[in-house]
């Protein structure tokens, strides 16, 4: 007999397992609550902000007031459920004091504390000293920020196709730079040089904060004075060096030069590389242009000989190596499909921050390059043990998702699309208006215009129909070609509702503002469909707005009244034309006399109109 030893989550694991994703519910975080699951992008962000300030809230009080929250129900007891302790609770100035302010990440007070354990003469352990040292430099000198605090995005954001620039998922800012400088002889700058014998960790803890916060220069002058003290860098420090060349040096051969240099470094002084060595490597070659196209794969097989296996940071940074944003990709194509052999179907954890850059990075190559059969598999390895956990934070799936349904609309037929569209949203995607403009272009290529009411459904529940370019696409559409009668009511019932949707706006936006086009579209729409009344009041629009309509739609607009033989609204429409100096009045007037029955009052009323328009001109 043995015992099978299983995690506390294997049962959870088990039954997880037995069910797929449902495509008709809502995002976990949200099904606490359903009357308010959000059903449009701008919800979906209200909510989670919402829910992430009341946690901060709560953590707040918790933390304030930690005496009013030590009851503990759980059992067994979970400690991240209890308050932690943010005050220090060693107040005599010591050792101990120090460490445990070092520990709580109070970086101005424990920099404060050492300064007072040095004027008393109190010696402080070397050990304790590049602990302090490692809290300065991570953190650039200044407390740490509040955590967990989301960023706003405006409505812009939503269409953002282009790949984050920075690993919160967000371009980075000016105001960002100014924040993250490495500051002229900082507290560890001073610490350090307090220091009478300072070790490989003390120089490591420096050099990798210089590299951090942008002082490139200056980490590699510290690197040759840890030379010259007859010392010997980590693994840690070669790292942080490898990712700072590309920065002290301006050619692409001088680059990979200064990189071999340091990898030969770390073979001197037996010093193992790691992934992020391999990762820092490839990071750097990212810098080198043709260069880093030539050693890319040779550093990789290197690595692979010392029993470093790529993760998706490595692979992230191969492919951004041969393929960048909006270069021609001249014979190299086959790059993706040889990363995807390597990667397909096997189940990766997180071991680089970069890991999370990989599946954005792999469907914006298969978008630039059309590669539908690619996307496919991208999206397929997504699938594949916990890899979902890796595809980054809520921006950055959101442009996953909105690059991999793009690329659906421009190679696939509509009905693959509509399959797609129907998983994916709202369930875990919010498409912006730029993908629904995809999804609309999508219909147009495969013919298929008759579920355009369907999508201004879709558009509406979204908070798109306010969007002005995307329903005057829409119109557009509609009114471009006539279809059967069938459709053309519920083309007519569309158009309407988009009516209502200009004359009173969504609740909380811009109200859109009528144009020639949206208002001719829309008589053609209404025509098409035998609305000729609903038609003649969108018209009246044209004089409320300060528009003015086509020659083309009046003329239409005439053969439609000449079926019903309705004398008094042709002449109207001629008064109409006339009204706005039309070129084209003289022949409508025309087709009046002569395609209708006309009193001689009537005859009378159109020689004087001919007469005007004759003066005017």
């Amino acid at each position: 007999m043995f015992t099978v030893i299983r995690s506390k989550e294997a049962v959870l694991q088990a039954l997880a397992s037995t069910v797929n994703r449902d495509p008709t519910a809502s995002d976990y975080r949200f099904q606490d609550d359903p009357y308010l699951t959000p059903k449009t992008s701008s919800e979906f962000k209200l909510f989670s902000l919402s829910q992430e300030s009341g946690r901060n809230a709560a953590k707040y009080f918790i933390s304030t007031y930690p005496k009013y929250f030590q009851k503990d129900y759980a059992q067994p007891h979970i400690p991240c459920l209890m308050p932690e302790t943010l005050e220090a609770q060693i107040e005599e100035v010591s050792e101990a004091a120090l460490i445990e302010r070092i520990q709580m990440r109070k970086v101005k007070a424990a920099v404060d504390l050492y300064d007072q354990l040095q004027q008393a003469g109190t010696p402080v352990s070397l050990d304790v000293t590049n602990q302090l040292l490692d809290l300065i430099c991570f953190y650039g000198d200044c407390d740490p920020a509040q955590e967990n605090v989301p960023e706003q995005r405006n409505e812009e954001t939503e269409d953002v196709q282009d790949e984050p620039q920075t690993k919160k998922g967000r371009a980075s800012k000016a105001s960002d730079k100014l924040k993250a400088a490495w500051k002229e002889n900082n507290n560890a700058e001073r610490i350090f040089a307090l220091l009478s014998e300072p070790n490989t960790h003390s120089y490591s803890a420096l050099i990798r904060g210089m590299v951090k916060y942008g002082a490139y220069s200056k980490a590699f002058s510290t690197y040759t004075d840890l030379l010259n003290n007859q010392l010997k860098a980590d693994v840690s420090t070669f790292n942080a060096l490898i990712t700072a060349a590309p920065e002290v040096k301006e050619k692409y051969n001088e680059k990979w030069e200064l990189i071999v240099d340091l990898l030969k470094q770390m073979a001197e002084q037996k010093v193992k590389p790691n992934l992020l060595t391999l990762n820092a490597v490839l990071k750097a070659l990212r810098r080198c242009g043709t260069v880093g196209k030539s050693q890319a794969f040779p550093v990789i097989s290197e690595m692979r000989a010392l029993s470093i296996d790529p993760s998706l940071a490595s692979y992230n940074h191969l492919l951004s190596i041969f393929y960048k944003p909006g270069a021609p990709f001249q014979g190299q194509t086959d790059i993706l499909q040889e990363v995807m052999n390597e990667v397909s179907g096997k189940s990766f954890t997180p071991q680089d921050p970069d890991d999370a850059q990989f599946f954005i990075t792999a469907v914006r190559i298969c978008l630039d390059t059309k590669d539908i059969e690619q996307a496919y598999r991208v999206h397929e390895l997504l699938g594949v043990g916990e890899n979902w956990r890796l595809l980054g934070n809520d921006f950055q799936q959101n442009i996953y998702h909105a690059r991999f349904f793009s690329l659906l609309c421009m190679m696939e037929n509509i009905d693959v699309v509509l399959k797609w569209y129907r998983d994916l949203v709202p369930s875990v995607y919010y498409p912006s208006s730029n993908v629904m403009r995809d999804l609309l272009q999508a219909l147009d290529t495969d013919n298929r215009l008759d579920l355009i009411p369907q999508i201004w459904k879709d558009l509406k529940q979204l908070g798109h129909g306010n969007r002005q370019t995307l329903v005057e696409e829409l119109l557009t559409l509609m009114a471009r070609e006539k279809q059967n009668q069938e459709v053309q009511e519920t083309f007519a019932e569309c158009a309407l509702d988009i009516k209502k949707m200009y004359d009173t706006g969504d609740r909380g936006k811009v109200m859109m503002s009528w144009t020639a086009g949206s208002l001719s579209d829309l008589v053609s729409v209404l025509l098409a469909a035998q609305r000729r009344q609903d038609a003649w009041e969108i018209l009246k629009l044209f004089k409320t707005h300060n528009r003015v309509p086509s020659e083309e739609l009046l003329d239409k607009f005439l053969t439609c009244i000449k079926e019903s033989g309705d004398v008094n609204q042709a002449l109207e429409l001629v008064q109409i034309s006339a009204g706005f100096c039309l070129p084209g009045t003289p022949k409508l007037i025309q087709r009046v006399q002569q395609e209708f029955l006309l009193s001689e009052q009537q005859k009378s009323m159109l020689s004087d109109l001919e007469i005007q328009t004759f003066n005017s001109d």
